[in-house]
């Protein structure tokens, strides 16, 4: 891919950032939610909980994880930090991908299947609701840590890249020092 001007690649790194952020707050709101539903007392109140939590599902849980992935792949992949260069940029991608299919496959479904049993007037918390949003919330403090220290040095591919472009930078600055190249000694006679 090629490479972002600085506009775009700023422009793109604050999407990013903020969907990012997003997807943790959203995470936050629905594990607050869950542990409502799981304590209390009151069928109402937990009914209300997870009203609330299929509506955050419904319209922002995949937006926002598909957000994050998406323009996380493309800022890897058209910046010199690479989709495979990095190692906390690798562990990035993967743990996202694997977050994002848990909110498909995982968190919706049991968000819609708690929100049912609230509209029936008969809704069972359910850890696992409890556990899903703490989980997700504990990764993405997780990725936004690495994301801001970079822990992680070069992949084997990437020191390999490094390795070449380091060589050919010099051997482009070796052709300029040479004489007869066109403009070391041009005009010496």
């Amino acid at each position: 891919m090629q490479q972002l001007s600085r506009p775009a690649r700023r422009a793109l790194l604050v999407l990013h950032v903020a969907v990012s952020v997003s997807w943790l707050g959203l995470t936050l709101g629905l594990l607050a939610l869950s542990i409502t539903g799981w304590t209390t007392r009151s069928p109402e109140m937990a009914a209300a909980a997870y009203r609330a939590m299929k509506v955050f599902g419904d319209w922002l849980v995949l937006p926002l994880a598909f957000g994050a992935l998406i323009t996380g792949l493309v800022l890897s992949l058209g910046t010199p930090w690479g989709l495979a260069r990095h190692r906390w940029v690798y562990v990035k991608f993967w743990l996202t991908l694997v977050t994002v299919l848990l909110s498909v496959f995982a968190l919706r479904p049991g968000i819609d299947r708690l929100a049912a049993e609230a509209a029936a007037g008969t809704p069972v918390p359910d850890i696992g609701l409890v556990i899903a949003p703490a989980v997700a919330s504990a990764t993405y403090f997780f990725l936004t840590a690495i994301s801001v220290l970079k822990p992680w040095g070069p992949t084997r591919r990437g020191r390999r890249l490094r390795e070449e472009l380091r060589e050919d930078r010099t051997a482009e600055a070796r052709a300029r020092r040479l004489p007869g190249n066109g403009r070391a000694g041009a005009g010496v006679s």
